[in-house]
């Protein structure tokens, strides 16, 4: 389509019961009462000049652009600060209307550089579009005197300029940053003439606070802030809407070109899951797409020492389908396998289970969900029987108490904790429960009522203690367990035992009991209560005991099936829940039905006319066994860097390195591939055509911003793979997979792509029940019938600190970067976090020697690796973190291979380990010279 321009009503919509009559220049409107004037006439069909108003932010009125007269009234006031009232009759062109206009617009012109014609923002920028509205022609004042004509310019931020010459003042974007982002990183220094927005105390905008979210330059009426690929490749002509692909939050996009070339992501307002709003990676990190580091035609070669060779889709295809037969036809059909992509689209994903079940005719299909969120799926099915979370976005609005577990959301889902600090700044409690003070304990205009610092691996005892507190003390929802739970009787017994108290429980968690039980009493009677958790409650070996935990939290309470409450997982990458829903779990056909149940396998192999074994196939830890073991023998990995992203790499890469065959779907040489014996290049979220499934079970359209660069989209890569294997599987269109994922799996039989683009998005389920999507669950009832309180065991971790490895190591995400790092270090988010860091405690880094900046040893019983040194309080005493978006690092050397009792879910988040001064190697001992190590590359 044509470049899209949304519509800006100037002011932010009104929630009210009252309607009220208003006429606008003769126009009769109906509007709620308190809409301002100025929404009131653009929903008229009448625009009213404006600089300072948009409808994303609250009205400020200091541009005074927007004056109108009102029938009995006095003076000329804003309309984007005046409320309508019943009868009200507004003139917005009057002769008196228009000359304070032009004077206004005159003292701004006169303080303006004039070079429309070689400004970057030439047609895309509102004072010149102001100008010509108010018919300014001339500026009485003339030029001279003083000015702002000779500010500067900051070009340090890598993303985006801030021309100083070129700024109104209208503080438009800063309060983007305060409203909308919530980091309040702006403000307007100095007052009068001498006004002027400033990052921080008049620091530059990288070394500041900004965050790079782009909510700045997408409120800026002028040039002021502008991008540098609008500098670079000029205005762009066309839009398409599409779908990030970084983390779960799953943010709408318009994808903006001149001819073929992207120029910017622009958030899109009418995105469900982000209204407008998004992040530096989302934004900005888009790059990686173009990077001359993409694969974009097959490699193949026989042995993992060989060199690579580039080979035609034909040949690679053909060897492909042929070897796996071989290997079949040797080792037997639970030989082989496939992993899917959390990164890839529903289509993708389906196509790679249908694969491995109709073609290599097993089920030995897993996912990278596996090692992340496999937890979610067991626990909340064994309670709620569904494997999702419970609430749209939007739902955290009506939340009065904000637990958030084991997630750091500022980091990992930004756009969604801006949504969450403005609820804070509202008014809402927030409880963060996190062995690291996260930014959320305390940042500006939002602090924690209780920053519960437990230590890593006692999750269940400290959500048992909750529960003990709420049981105990009589705050239980008591009609709401007895009308819609079951199992209560036997679960209260065991949870008010003695040994569940936080007295009992404080020496293990090393949570004060006064804390535990004030926060547990603030929960159970603040309101509504809304739980938000991630990575660091999965990622454990009591991952779904601990979902479990909180599920029976909700329900004890009547915290579920209503705004402003829920257990909601922060799905980490972009189709997480996608990718499970798709059927890629050995145990699990789409939708979550197992493969034992006759009914559901016959419908598929009605349809795909192959019989499906009805019994579970191999999950991801099982196949790196087997191979190491000789019985497992070929492995189809999608788009996933396991060799960086999961536990144990020395048990990983020997797993790989065991394989006869191992094909790899991906866009970069990364960290698997110097295992595999073909690379098949794959597609960026700029090339694909499908949907992703965000963390609010939200089905957002993919749409192709260009042509595949490598030729072939990857199903039908996929489709010719199981084709070469002698198993006829074609598609003309990835809209005919989802075609079929709708008629084989009930939650999903209203949606297809014609539904999608009509409407912009749903919420699964999507049927005949809910034609219109579902964006809270179990309002009337669970989907499993009743909830099922479930008991929840403490049992430590068996990893354990010792005199050895007297520390303990938990992992996380970093803002800049994404999982394994394999797009934003191919970008300039390089610039924020250049390297994977060790942080620790200014206690432990004292009795080590160890100085900030300084080059360490990470060891634990499986590995050991080299990083700098962070001295940070944000940890206790004995604990370190670190991220792991570097190879270079590779901090999963280090993590072992304990897991979730249930999931195999791998336990990232506690790995005993010491931490020692690293002393280089003089170049005497080495006999080389000494250099710096380079980064890595996937």
């Amino acid at each position: 389509m044509t470049l899209m321009k949304e519509p800006d009503l100037g002011t932010p919509p009104v929630q009210a019961d009252t309607l009220v009559d208003v006429e606008i220049d003769g126009q009769p409107v109906t509007v709620p009462a308190g809409t301002s004037v100025m929404r009131a006439a653009a929903l008229a069909g009448v625009d009213i000049p404006k600089l300072c108003a948009t409808d994303s932010l609250e009205a400020f009125g200091s541009c005074r652009l927007c004056l109108v007269e009102v029938e009995g009234g006095r003076g000329t006031p804003a309309s984007c600060t005046t409320p309508v009232a019943a009868g009200m009759k507004v003139r917005t062109q009057t002769p008196k209307l228009e000359k304070l206009r032009r004077g206004v617009m005159e003292l701004y012109i006169s303080d303006h550089p004039l070079d429309c014609l070689t400004c970057p923002a030439n047609g895309d920028c509102e004072l010149q579009d102001m100008a010509g509205v108010v018919g300014l022609r001339d500026v009485r004042y003339g030029f001279d005197g003083e000015n702002h004509l000779d500010a500067p310019t900051d070009s340090s931020n890598p993303y985006f300029d801030f021309d100083a010459s070129k700024c109104i003042v209208c503080s438009r974007c800063v309060r983007a940053c305060s409203e909308v982002q919530g980091t309040f990183a702006l403000t307007i220094s100095g007052r009068g003439f001498d006004s002027k927005v400033s990052p921080g105390q008049d620091e530059l905008f990288l070394s500041s606070e900004c965050v790079s979210c782009g909510a700045c330059v997408q409120a800026c009426p002028t040039s002021t802030l502008q991008e540098k690929s609008v500098v670079d490749l000029g205005m762009p002509t066309r839009t398409v809407i599409t779908t990030c692909a970084y983390c779960g939050v799953g943010c709408s996009f318009k994808a903006e070109l001149r001819g073929d070339e992207l120029v910017r992501m622009v958030p899109y307002k009418d995105g469900g899951a982000n209204e407008g709003h998004s992040c530096v990676k989302g934004r900005f990190a888009f790059g990686y797409a173009s990077h001359p580091d993409r694969v974009l035609k097959p490699l193949m070669r026989e042995k993992i020492t060989d060199e690579w060779r580039e080979v035609e889709w034909d040949e690679a295809i053909s060897f492909v389908g042929r070897r796996l037969r071989e290997i079949q036809d040797t080792h037997g059909i639970g030989s082989i396998g496939g992993i899917t992509s959390s990164r890839c689209t529903d289509e993708e994903v389906y196509v790679v289970q249908k694969m491995v079940r109709a073609a290599f005719g097993n089920n030995n299909v897993d996912t990278c969900a596996r090692v992340c969120h496999s937890p979610t799926g067991y626990g909340l099915k064994q309670t709620f029987g569904t494997s999702a979370g419970t609430q749209d976005f939007k739902s955290v609005a009506k939340a009065d108490v904000i637990v958030v577990i084991g997630a750091n959301p500022t980091d990992g889902h930004p756009v969604f904790a801006s949504r969450m600090k403005k609820r804070l700044r509202e008014g809402a409690k927030l409880i963060v429960v996190d062995p690291r003070r996260i930014d959320l304990v305390r940042s500006p205009h939002v602090e924690a009522q209780y920053h519960l610092q437990l230590a890593p691996g006692t999750n269940v005892a400290v959500v048992n203690a909750f529960a003990h507190v709420i049981v105990t003390e009589g705050l239980v929802a008591d009609d709401f367990v007895a009308e819609r739970c079951e199992g209560y009787e036997e679960w209260a017994e065991f949870i008010a035992r003695p040994e569940n108290s936080p007295e009992a429980v404080e020496d293990v968690t090393g949570v004060p009991a006064a804390d535990l039980r004030a926060a547990a009493r603030l929960y159970a009677t603040g309101g509504n209560a809304a739980i938000y958790y991630g990575l660091g409650v999965t990622e454990h070996s009591q991952g779904s005991t601990m979902v479990m935990g909180m599920a029976n939290l909700a329900m004890a309470t009547g915290n579920i099936g209503r705004d402003g409450v829920g257990v909601n997982p922060l799905r980490g990458q972009n189709n997480v829940q996608g990718s499970c829903d798709m059927g890629s779990f050995p145990h699990e056909l789409p939708g979550y039905r197992h493969v034992a149940d006759d009914s559901v396998r016959e419908i598929y192999e009605t349809l795909w006319g192959r019989e499906i074994q009805n019994e579970p196939g191999l999950r991801i830890p099982n196949m790196f066994d087997a191979a190491v073991d000789g019985s497992f023998k070929a492995l189809f990995v999608q788009g996933e860097d396991i060799a960086q992203s999961d536990p144990n790499t020395s048990h990983v890469t020997a797993a790989l390195r065991s394989l006869d065959l191992l094909v790899v779907q991906d866009l970069f040489l990364n960290e698997t591939a110097k295992f595999a014996h073909v690379l098949l290049p794959g597609t960026s979220f700029l090339e694909k055509d499908g949907t992703f499934i965000n963390a609010e079970r939200r089905i957002n359209r993919v749409r192709p911003v260009m042509a595949p660069r490598t030729g072939k989209h990857e199903w039908e890569i996929v489709c010719e793979i199981a084709q070469a294997m002698g198993y006829p599987m074609t598609y003309d269109h990835p809209s005919q997979i989802m075609d079929e994922i709708a008629i084989t799996t009930p939650t999903f039989s209203g949606v297809s792509f014609d539904m999608l683009d009509r409407v912009g998005s749903v919420q699964w389920p999507c049927n005949a029940n809910a034609p219109s999507g579902t964006p809270i669950m179990h309002v009337d009832g669970f989907v499993r019938g009743k909830g099922r309180f479930v008991e929840t065991r403490y049992v430590p971790t068996s990893e354990r600190s010792t005199r050895r490895f007297p520390l303990i190591l938990t992992t996380g995400r970093i803002l800049s970067q994404y999982n394994v790092g394999a797009q934003t270090r191919r970008t300039a988010n390089i610039a924020w976090h250049p390297e994977d860091v060790l942080e620790l405690h200014p206690h432990d880094a004292e009795v080590r020697g160890i100085s900030d900046g300084d080059e360490v040893t990470l060891a634990s019983r499986v590995g050991e690796t080299t990083l700098h040194a962070k001295i940070d309080d944000r940890m206790p005493v004995g604990v370190v973190y670190t991220t792991f978006h570097h190879p270079v690092t590779g901090a999963n050397v280090v993590t072992t291979d304990n897991s979730d009792w249930a999931t195999n879910c791998p336990e990232y988040k506690v790995t005993a380990v010491q931490v020692r001064l690293r002393k280089p190697a003089t170049p005497a001992e080495t006999g080389d010279e000494v250099r710096m190590p380079a980064l890595a590359q996937d």
